[in-house]
């Protein structure tokens, strides 16, 4: 799954990496530990073409009451987007990127105390997300634009840590998970290959979700909270 992670590339950097026109109201970067109910900044396809906006992490959906009308749906399983009532509309015709630098996961030692993992992509200074997202509008009537990480199997390098992971696609594929490729996108649902990410043990500070800073991101050192590097 994907329940934190981080984004430290400038907006202005992210928006010509994507070719994207970025919004005046995206959230303040570098983050280093973005949250579940947080706005994140998103790729969407538009008419006039792509655009970085902010959405809300947690989908939230039409016929939903409030905000806490249900669970906090921040993942959409990629073997069921298609089907599931909540997210079959949007993974249709409302798909999206959400960049990342990384994300971070947690396994459990024998005491049960949590450790926490960083996962950085091989080669590439951001991950973009596949995501599906869109605009919930209140019983009085104000509207907020969500949003939802697709999740499939965890690949190799991420399989001893946890049995999910967010999708990311290669920037070749990112034309066809936003509909401006024709359809098709379904394909591009499946676990990364071996070699697609970087994973180290992080300091445990990052168990608060109110801990910020670059040091979060930083490989632990050795006999520092336990062992460390990949699984």
């Amino acid at each position: 799954m994907c329940g934190r992670f981080a984004i430290t590339l400038p907006d202005d950097a992210v928006a010509r990496l994507f070719s994207a026109a970025p919004d005046n109201d995206l959230p303040p970067v570098p983050r280093h530990n973005v949250c579940p109910t947080q706005p994140v900044a998103a790729v969407v396809a538009e008419a006039a073409g792509r655009r970085l906006r902010a959405l809300r992490w947690g989908f939230v959906p039409r016929w939903a009451r409030s905000l806490s009308d249900g669970p906090l749906l921040i993942n959409a399983r990629a073997e069921t987007l298609a089907e599931k009532p909540a997210f079959a509309e949007a993974a249709r015709t409302r798909r999206c990127l959400i960049p990342a630098t990384g994300f971070y996961e947690w396994t459990k030692d024998e005491s049960g105390a949590r450790l926490p993992w960083f996962a950085r992509p091989c080669g590439a200074e951001v991950a973009a997300f596949a995501g599906i997202w869109q605009v919930w509008t209140s019983p009085d009537g104000e509207s907020l634009a969500t949003c939802a990480i697709v999740t499939t199997a965890a690949g190799p390098d991420l399989a001893a840590i946890h049995h999910r992971a967010p999708l990311a696609l290669a920037p070749g594929d990112w034309a066809l998970w936003l509909g401006e490729a024709g359809k098709g996108a379904a394909r591009l649902m499946r676990p990364a290959p071996a070699g697609a990410w970087d994973v180290w043990r992080v300091d445990p500070r990052v168990n608060s979700n109110r801990a910020e800073g670059p040091d979060l991101m930083v490989p632990l050192a050795a006999g520092q909270g336990g062992a460390q590097g990949a699984p």
